[in-house]
């Protein structure tokens, strides 16, 4: 019995002994959660938009007299200088009716010749002269019409550019007005993308009217296109149905990277004056809604909604919910709740952003 006794007596001094060293332990192991407060500084983000490439000059060449398609110079993607055969129609009719009003035109000479000697003698009126001449002005100007109809069978390009796809072949009969392909001058491109309202008075109100706005132009690969554009021009009306109004921003193209139709993003620096910064990963979100977890005088816990406004890498502009006295709880937001009192080590935003810039990179 005596044996037995002290047996249950030393192992509950030890089950007690080891139950206040894991109590001191726990103790003196207590959690430390890091705090920050938000910074107020000058920034600036980067917006994206979708837009839409176009060539500078994007035009349809199509035939201006009805005939036969009697040639084809060029290829479907072929880059052709300005003035370069293209298309023949067949000039027959046109040859014909150009020698027909030529001789015309020498039947009215010869008799305003002849009239004219006749009233320097006085053998005819001043009115038949006039008429004479009046003919012959007529047969000469049927002359350049011709001349002109005739030159319409032999289309050139306009400019320098480069083909689109051919609509017809050799030998087709060609109505007129009908397409026969599409020219792109792609020297330099017009690229649009639509601004929202709220973006665009920011835009007007902020930026200078005396100098462009510099883009830049994420292509479809996902890399950035080489150059750099200016935004030229922003269009007179707002589309009712989507509140947007289009800008048009201009980019050199001396690779001929780009293309007439492409896609894109427009990458536009939007700069932010005296904005309060926090970092992203203080933040969670409820049912849309962002919060913090802000820490008052007593180290209790208390939640609390803010307003984004923007986003930058790693970091949220606030808008409204927040002052740069708060002291918001940086790391363990899943290991605290919502009125519970901790313990908390301050750390400076600035070394904040510091660690957060060395994990991105």
């Amino acid at each position: 019995m005596t044996k037995k006794f002290l047996l249950v007596t030393g192992m509950c001094a030890l089950l007690l002994s080891t139950s206040c060293e894991s109590k001191h332990e726990k103790k003196e192991k207590e959690v430390a959660f890091l705090v920050t407060n938000p910074v107020v500084m000058d920034t600036t983000i980067t917006k994206d938009y979708v837009c839409q490439i176009h060539s500078i000059r994007n035009i349809e060449l199509r035939a201006l007299e009805k005939g036969y398609l009697k040639a084809i110079h060029v290829d479907e993607g072929q880059a052709v200088r300005k003035g370069q055969k293209m298309f023949d129609i067949m000039p027959n009719v046109y040859q014909a009716d150009l020698q027909k009003a030529k001789a015309e035109a020498e039947v009215a000479e010869i008799e305003y010749k002849n009239t004219k000697m006749l009233a320097d003698n006085d053998v005819v009126s001043a009115n038949e002269l006039n008429m004479s001449k009046a003919n012959f002005d007529k047969a000469k100007a049927e002359v350049a019409l011709a001349e002109t109809h005739l030159s319409f069978t032999d289309i050139r390009a306009p400019f320098d550019g480069i083909m689109d796809h051919l609509n017809v072949r050799e030998g087709s009969l060609l109505d007129e007005g009908e397409l026969l392909t599409s020219l792109s001058d792609n020297s330099k491109m017009w690229v649009y993308f639509n601004v929202p309202e709220a973006e665009y008075l920011d835009y007007i109100m902020n930026h200078s009217k005396e100098s462009a706005k510099e883009v830049s132009l994420l292509m479809a690969n996902n890399k950035k296109f080489p150059h750099d554009g200016k935004v030229e021009t922003i269009e007179g009306e707002f589309n009712n149905e989507t509140g947007n109004i289009a800008f048009r921003a201009t980019f050199d193209n001396p690779e001929g990277i780009l293309r007439h139709g492409e896609t894109g993003s427009i990458l536009m620096k939007v700069p932010y004056n005296e904005a309060m910064i926090i970092p992203q990963k203080a933040t969670f979100e409820i049912l849309d809604k962002k919060y913090v977890f802000v820490i008052d005088k007593d180290h209790v816990v208390r939640q609390r909604e803010i307003t984004i406004e923007a986003e930058l890498p790693h970091l949220f502009i606030v808008q409204e919910g927040l002052s740069t006295k708060d002291h918001v709880l940086l790391e363990g937001i899943r290991m605290v709740k919502n009125g519970e009192k901790i313990h908390t080590k301050f750390e400076k935003p600035i070394e904040v952003m510091a660690s957060l810039d060395m994990y991105a990179e």
